[in-house]
This record gives C-alpha cells, structure tokens and sequence, in this order.
C-alpha cells in the first residue's frame, strides 16, 4: 500500500505541474496585458507596475516566472477578480463547496436508487421487467442534461409551482457562509429557525439534484445489472445453490459483495461527467457554485478567474478520482496482484 500511496502521489504531483504549466501560459494567451492577467490588478502607475512585475519576475525567464507562479498558488496567493477585486482564493473557496455539495447528493441518490433496481433487474435478467427497468435506463442515459433541467423548470416550477426556480434558500433566511455546505452552515447558524431553513434549502435543492442525478442513476442502474448477470453465472454460484443455501443467503454473501466490487472503478469515471454536469445544471438554477462563477467570468472576461477556477476544478477532479481508486484497492485487495501479473 506504501508503494501505491508513492506511486499515486507522484501521479498526482505531476498531473499539477502539468495543468499549473497549462494555467500559466493561459496569461499570455488571453487577449490583454499579461501582467493584469497574472495578478488580476490593472497598475495604476507605472511605479505599481514596476513592483507588481518584479513581485512576479517578468523581468526574467518563463522558468523563473513558472516557479514564482508555482510559489504563488501554494502561498494562497491566486489573485484578484477583476470584477470584484476580491481575491480569487476567497471566491473559489465559496463557490467550489457548492458544487460539491450538489455533486454529492445527486451521487447519493443515484446510488440510493440505482445500484438496488440495478441488483433487481440483473436478479431478473431477461424478463419483462428487466427489459423495462433496462429501456427506461437507456432513455433516462440518452437525454442531455441541460435539457433535462429546461424540461423540470418548465413542469415543476413554472406550470405547477411546487419548486423553486433558482437559488439554494429563500431570502427570507439569512445563513452566513461558514463551511460553504448550505445544510451544514444551516445547522450552525445562530438566531434562524433550522428546521425551516433546512426545509427551505431542500426545497431548492430538489429539482437541480433530481436534474443532475437521472443520468448518474440510469449509469448505474445498467453497470449493476450488467455485474449482476456476470456474478449469477460464476461457478461458486451454481456451487452455493447445490449446498442448498437459500436465495437471500446466495444474494448477501455472494453476489452483492461480488457484484459491487466492479462498480467502483466505473464510479471514478462517473466523477468527471458529474461535476461537467453539475456545472451546467449550476447555470440553468443560478446556483453559486464553480459552474456559475466561470460562466459569469466568461462573460465578464475575468481572466484571472477564468485561469485559476480551471486549475481548481481540474484538481477536484483528479483529487476526486485518485482517491475512489484507492478506496477500491482497501476492499479489494487482490486487484494490484491481478495488475502485477498483468504487468
């Protein structure tokens, strides 16, 4: 396990210094002064400009500028929006727990229904049911999320106004940000009612969570069944039923742990089309998450956002994936034996 902590960990250090390298050279690809794109203060004077050049070393070589751009962002140093002033540390550190948080519940619920109508259809693999339960899949798989959300906005707040439009909680409360997580700053905010507030920011949560967590659900419904299948037609199965364990015995000591260990792997792969996804339906809700604050940097041509909001969310990312690959290797240990010998 030590070797594979080292291993991932250079993986991952020079996954950063590649998309650092990527972050850097995006200031002087973008259309303006280079040293407001670095910084994110446009010099007053020339006495300013002087310093804040120096402060980055433009007066020597890339590879000096790279390591100073290196320093910087391990410093807490990221910049400054252009549009606010405020520095960029602060700004993402609001808005990515957002996205978090909106990722995470849909991947809740897509687990919560998926993997046992998954377990169900694969159990009755080749029945009606289970070419119901795989077409709905496939159809819930085909629609682009984006339109998903229009089509929610459209039914459940427009026409029957039973959720809200946007936002993550009514005006009415006033939760200050703490942890960026709206049900945990809930539980701590002094001097609001919680169980009102917590049911406010459940009711904006319903339609953007339902919007993101279709496609993850209908995923996960097909991979479930698919390993299902695969365990129902493994020797120890047919060994298990000849002892005469019952069909509840067979399904929790065999298939379930067998079936689930597959899944794991192909939730890593999930995590990029999840948080893609997230960032879209953050658009179309107005909610403050990393999506939302890049699409209005976009528009507002903040670079500097533009440059380091990317480098966070492609850390996420990577973070994300590198450490679901590693849950997967604690419950199952025999995959780097397998990988050894494939080696």
């Amino acid at each position: 396990m030590i070797r594979i902590l080292g291993r991932y960990s250079v993986l991952f250090i020079l996954t950063l210094l590649v998309l650092a390298g990527m972050s850097f050279a995006l200031a002087y690809m973008f259309p303006g002064d280079v040293l407001s794109n670095l910084t994110g203060i446009t010099p007053q004077n020339q006495i300013q400009r002087n310093v804040l050049a120096e402060q980055h070393k433009l007066d020597a070589g890339y590879l000096v500028q790279f390591s100073n751009y290196l320093w910087q962002l391990l410093s807490g140093n990221w910049g400054y929006s252009f549009v606010s002033g405020l520095p960029l540390r602060e700004e993402i550190g609001l808005a990515l727990p957002a996205t978090i948080e909106l990722a995470a519940y849909s991947m809740l619920v897509a687990l919560l229904i998926g993997v046992p109508v998954g377990c169900y259809a694969g159990l009755r693999s080749y029945t009606k049911t289970d070419y119901l339960i795989n077409s709905a899949s496939m159809v819930g798989y085909s629609f682009p999320v984006f339109w998903l959300a229009l089509v929610f906005i459209l039914i459940f707040s427009l026409e029957l106004n039973i959720a809200p439009l946007s936002g993550r909680n009514s005006l009415l409360f006033n939760i200050p940000d703490q942890t960026g997580f709206i049900l945990i700053d809930i539980l701590l905010a002094p001097d609001v009612d919680r169980w009102l507030a917590f049911t406010d920011a459940l009711h904006h949560l319903m339609l953007p969570t339902l919007a993101l967590s279709v496609i993850s659900t209908a995923s996960l419904i097909r991979i479930t069944r698919r390993s299902i299948i695969d365990v129902l037609n493994r020797p120890y199965i047919a060994a298990a039923r000849s002892r005469g364990l019952s069909r509840r015995q067979i399904f929790v000591r065999h298939i379930l742990r067998n079936a689930l260990l597959p899944i794991l792997p192909l939730m890593a792969i999930q995590i990029t089309s999840l948080i893609t996804n997230a960032m879209i339906v953050e658009t179309l809700f107005s909610w403050p998450g990393i999506g939302n604050w890049l699409i209005q940097a976009i528009y507002q041509r903040d670079y500097p956002a533009l440059r380091v909001g990317m480098l966070a969310v492609a850390s996420l990312v990577i973070l994300l994936t590198i450490l679901i690959d590693l849950f997967n290797r604690l419950i199952d240990p025999s995959r780097d034996k397998y990988e050894r010998v494939t080696i």
